[in-house]
């Protein structure tokens, strides 16, 4: 092993999506979160990282330092301009391309599978470990949503299947994740890796500013923070707001933009509200930068997290680390980010009408929720970025052995070769 002081140089590898924007707007969510956060924690500890993306507009630098330690790189890789998520299928090859014409790094960590499948090669060709992380996991259209994110190019579930079982290690952010990858992707329990997220406990705390403004009525907002697709059933929770009663009715607040594949899904949403009367009560308010989304949750009477699928679900400790207790769809490691019954519930049942109940419950019981409020505080403050760091780097330093015989591995295959017999 390496000596446990040595410096890493450490690639982050985000393909289609940078972890410079802000959560919320386009492709750019709990992902994105992870990314920087764990970079700017590693990097803290004394290591030297580098988050590469693809370029998505003109005027990006080519390379800017975020952080003491933190680079972010922008690599040429098709069009510069944002694309629908599915479209960055295409643009996987010249990727690898111009990753392997940087110089070498100690380790690359992959995530998402368009950054698998173009860096994978490379840290063959390089002979250096690599790392994989899902985020989220695609299944089969016919399945239901509860089985995680629909396939939105046509190589992703064999890619993703393929990267389980050849990646030196995948770290997946939740025990679930975990079972989904030994069991639906092939990955075997041996290199696969559990790293819970963090949450900064300093943004995200229930303390409220002086000039803190409610923006609902008086009987205040519950908040959902999250793209705008269908699998975040953002449905169900306006069908949910709208069955309670009117005159203890809160204000429903979702933060988030649709993504280029969603075009269209904001009047979706406002159809469904105009269908079951809560078109006055619905604020779409569009994504939030860190800061204004952390003032949103300390101001919130509840957080509502009703995604049919979530590997872990970000938004539920921030929530807790604000002191709101959460409301969340017993899908996935939802079931790990909240403590049912303890930092919030947790529901199995998609009828709107129990989960009015449940809200309306706790909007009754403000004695209930301030019990579920300050457990929910507690529990998020055992859960920090350096923490999620640390364990990450455990699972790099296990793979950096002198004896390591990667580099004879796969060499002279490219991202191209590989990804045609991932998908073939």
């Amino acid at each position: 092993m390496l000596p446990p002081h040595k410096s890493l140089r450490i690639a982050l590898v985000c393909l289609h999506t940078s972890p410079g924007a802000d959560p919320g707007a386009g492709d750019a969510g709990g992902m994105n979160v992870v990314v920087l956060h764990q970079a700017e924690a590693l990097a803290a500890l004394g290591h030297d990282v580098n988050i590469l993306t693809r370029r998505s507009a003109v005027d990006q630098p080519t390379s800017m330092q975020l952080t003491p330690g933190v680079t972010l790189t922008v690599l040429d890789a098709g069009p510069a301009v944002a694309l629908p998520k599915g479209e960055h299928e295409e643009w996987i090859e010249e990727f690898s391309v111009r990753l392997a014409a940087r110089a070498p790094f100690d380790i690359i960590h992959s995530h998402h599978w368009f950054s698998g499948m173009a860096a994978l090669p490379v840290a063959r060709k390089w002979g250096i470990p690599h790392v994989q992380s899902f985020h989220s996991i695609a299944a089969d259209d016919s399945t239901p949503l509860s089985a995680g994110e629909r396939a939105e190019s046509p190589g992703r579930m064999l890619g993703e299947a393929w990267l389980a079982r050849e990646s030196d290690s995948v770290v997946a952010i939740s025990a679930a994740e975990a079972a989904t990858i030994t069991g639906r992707l092939g990955g075997t329990a041996e290199r696969t890796a559990v790293v819970l997220p963090g949450v900064d406990s300093g943004v995200f705390s229930p303390e409220v500013p002086a000039d803190s403004v409610n923006p609902a009525g008086s009987q205040g907002y519950v908040l959902v923070a999250a793209r705008l697709q269908p699998l975040k059933g953002l449905d169900l929770a306006i069908a949910a707001i709208a069955a309670i009663p009117a005159d203890i009715r809160p204000t429903l607040v979702i933060a988030g933009a649709a993504s280029a594949d969603y075009d269209g899904y904001v009047d979706e949403l406002r159809a469904v509200a105009d269908r079951v009367g809560l078109s006055d009560q619905l604020r779409l308010i569009g994504p939030r930068s860190r800061l204004d989304l952390a003032a949103l949750f300390r101001g919130a009477r509840l957080v509502l997290v009703p995604s049919h699928s979530e590997t872990y679900g970000l938004v539920a400790l921030e929530g807790a680390a604000s002191g709101v207790p959460v409301i969340a769809a017993a899908s996935g490691g939802l079931r790990e980010a909240v403590v049912d019954g303890v930092t919030g519930l947790v529901l199995d049942s998609r009828d709107p009408l129990v989960w009015a109940g449940a809200v309306a419950g706790l909007l009754a019981d403000p004695q209930g929720a301030r019990r579920l409020s300050v457990a929910a505080r507690k529990h998020a403050l055992q859960l920090d970025w350096t923490r999620s760091a640390a364990s990450l780097l455990e699972v790099y330093r296990g793979l950096l052995a002198p004896d390591d015989r990667r580099a004879t591995v796969g060499q002279g295959e490219t991202s191209s070769s590989l990804h045609h017999r991932a998908v073939a």
